[in-house]
């Protein structure tokens, strides 16, 4: 049986998912149809805020909240849904797009970390 590790896990997910800049994040945000997940900690969200119009879905929720063309997902997401995926670093972010990938999501994107977020001059709001 052949084992994964940590960094197999991401090098496969950064193969298969792509990683936008921010110009490319704002595009998608401005011209499509799409849905920003923060799947960090309660925690973190609680106390550093949430990008803009972001949905929060922990990442170990995701499989669980989450499937394509279903009445259970908390947000109306379909097949020209784009999905852009951050957490704190890019990691989280990472692995969890590609669940939603594996899980039949086919415009999944990572957009990496809520600090790069900021520094780009992304637009955060406190937690509600």
């Amino acid at each position: 049986m052949q084992t994964n590790t940590l960094d197999s896990l991401l090098a496969e997910a950064n193969k298969i998912i792509k990683r936008l800049s921010f110009q490319e994040s704002m595009e998608m945000i401005n011209n499509t149809k799409t849905l920003i997940i923060d799947v960090r900690e309660e925690s973190e969200v609680f106390n550093l805020g949430i990008i803009k119009n972001a949905i929060h879905i922990p990442r170990g929720l995701l499989e669980f909240k989450l499937s394509p063309n279903s009445q259970n997902n908390p947000v109306k997401i379909d097949d020209d849904t784009n999905i852009l995926v951050y957490c704190a670093g890019g990691y989280r972010s990472a692995l969890g797009a590609k669940s939603l990938y594996d899980l039949g999501f086919m415009n999944v994107f990572n957009i990496g970390g809520f600090q790069e977020w900021i520094d780009a001059g992304g637009e955060i709001q406190p937690h509600l």
